[in-house]
């Protein structure tokens, strides 16, 4: 996960972080362990930022793309 996109993401948005736990039900304590990634952020939290930030895709934040 690409912490300061996602980070950056949410302030060029001006969203707060107040603000996307409670879009997707994180606690922020939850949200603070996913993004030190102690945790891992689940299927419908990833869709649900997504569409909270009117993302086209989750590529660069969550997911890295590789090339073999």
């Amino acid at each position: 996960m690409n912490r300061i996109r996602l980070e950056y993401e949410m302030k060029s948005r001006g969203v707060t972080v107040d603000q996307i736990c409670e879009a997707t039900g994180i606690s922020k304590a939850a949200w603070y362990r996913r993004l030190r990634g102690d945790t891992e952020f689940t299927q419908g939290e990833i869709q649900a930022i997504i569409n909270y930030l009117k993302l086209e895709s989750p590529m660069g934040i969550f997911f890295t793309e590789e090339v073999s």
